[in-house]
């Protein structure tokens, strides 16, 4: 078990245990023990426009030191752009100071290992082991002449969008197609337009002005009603929009309704078998029935792992496929990016529907989205009693699963960061989820 590090690393609220600078220092000492160990010998270090990135950027560029690990700093740039640099630049390692989603006071450090892949949990682990070591006292310097240096790299973000302008195939342009996209006030603020724009776009940047306070405020990914309303007011052809680090893809069609991560990930999936794909899709327990549904219609397997991209991305090298995503936007096309990233998964949507030669809106259509109900119920924690194992539970659950058939599903899981049950109905119809979960929430009680 994983004492800090969650499903996407370490998270927390700035100035409180773990995202102190002393905690950041000691985890880059520490994980510069376990990866320096493994040959590493340089870390590239990005992060978003939250104004504590500065903070915990040297803190852990201080602890890297320490342990004899040199630093390459980029700045602010996308998730998934400090992956690909790891790997392009050689370096062995990359860092990303980013909470993604989350409102500015928080914040995270994500890990990646050599070719952009994250940390397996055996790694996460060892460097816990070491974390426990500093944290109690135990960390150490290496000799003055084996320090590790710190240099900054300054044309990251230019490489990187020369990166991401490659995912459109050179046959085609986005000339004629105007588009918004919404930065979310976040690492993608010059990238995400910058790529459109040079692909040939006629572009309306919305959140692009990121201060350090305002990232993911009422815009992007997880707030997307801003972008909706400018979609129409601009009689746009649709809407793109990032989350706070630009690993998450939500998008809006002509008529101002937001396409969610899972019915882009049938629409990638499509064009994906149009053009000769044989593998599958992974998506999480959490993905609509509409898109199991619809993949079955289209005889293309489907597999469901635990919620987190990291689930997602093991059961694809566990399968083989390619394919896989979450319908928070979480996309992964592994023949294009290592990780999920937002304005490669927006292109190759785009790339789809140029060759297809139809709208955002026509394209998705062929999946139904199934209305789902979720009800958090608290739960007090008892020693040897797991509320899901209580009668009452499981027959409120077997009855309801008997009730909706192949027409439904029904999906309960604890939280993983306070007492909660999360209890999901899917159901044909808004009234029937609605009802059947709160008959499940009720035995609770």
């Amino acid at each position: 078990m994983r004492k800090y590090f969650g499903t996407d690393g370490v998270r927390g609220r700035v100035g409180e245990f773990p995202m102190t600078p002393d905690f950041a220092m000691k985890l880059g000492w520490a994980a510069g023990q376990v990866l320096g160990a493994e040959g590493v010998r340089e870390v590239l270090i990005g992060k978003d426009t939250r104004a504590s990135g500065y903070m915990l950027e040297s803190a852990l560029e201080a602890g890297f030191s320490a342990a004899g690990v040199n630093v390459a700093l980029v700045g602010p740039l996308p998730t998934p752009g400090v992956a690909y640099l790891t790997s392009t630049f050689r370096a062995d390692a990359g860092v990303v100071i980013s909470a993604s989603h989350n409102p500015f006071d928080d914040n995270g450090i994500k890990i990646f290992g050599q070719g952009g892949q994250k940390l397996n949990d055996i790694q996460e682990q060892e460097i816990e082991r070491w974390l426990q070591v500093a944290i109690d006292g135990g960390m150490t310097c290496v000799s003055s002449e084996k320090l590790g240096k710190a240099r900054r790299i300054d044309d990251a973000a230019g490489r990187y969008t020369e990166y991401c302008k490659a995912n459109l195939p050179g046959h085609l342009s986005l000339n004629g197609l105007k588009i918004v996209v919404d930065s979310a006030n976040g690492a993608g603020y010059r990238v995400g337009p910058a790529v459109f724009r040079e692909l040939g776009a006629e572009l309306i940047s919305i959140h692009d002005k990121p201060n350090g306070l305002n990232i993911n405020e009422n815009c992007g990914a997880t707030s997307m009603q801003s972008l909706c309303d400018a979609v129409l007011a601009h009689q746009a052809d649709m809407g793109i929009a990032l989350d706070g680090d630009a690993d998450r893809l939500m998008m809006v069609d002509h008529t101002g309704a937001v396409v969610d991560g899972d019915e882009l990930l049938y629409l990638l999936a499509k064009d994906a078998k149009r053009a000769g794909y044989t593998g599958g899709v992974v998506g999480t327990q959490m993905s609509n029935l509409g898109l199991e549904q619809a993949l079955n219609g289209l005889n293309i397997p489907f597999k469901r792992a635990k919620v987190g991209d990291r689930y997602v991305l093991e059961q694809l090298n566990a399968t083989g496929w390619r394919l896989g995503g979450e319908g928070s936007g979480h996309l992964l096309s592994l023949d294009h990016a290592s990780t999920g990233d937002a304005i490669i998964a927006s292109l190759r949507v785009l790339t789809s529907l140029l060759e297809q030669q139809a709208t955002l809106y026509d394209a998705k259509q062929g999946m139904h989205k199934l209305p789902q109900t979720l009800i958090n119920v608290r739960y007090t924690a008892q020693a040897g009693h797991d509320p899901l194992d209580t009668p009452a539970v499981l027959q409120a659950v077997a009855l309801v699963e008997q009730q909706l058939g192949q027409t439904g599903r029904v999906l309960l899981r604890k939280s993983g960061t306070e007492p909660l049950i999360r209890v999901m109905v899917e159901a044909v119809d808004a009234d029937r989820a609605k009802s059947s979960a709160q008959q499940i929430a009720d035995a609770f009680s």
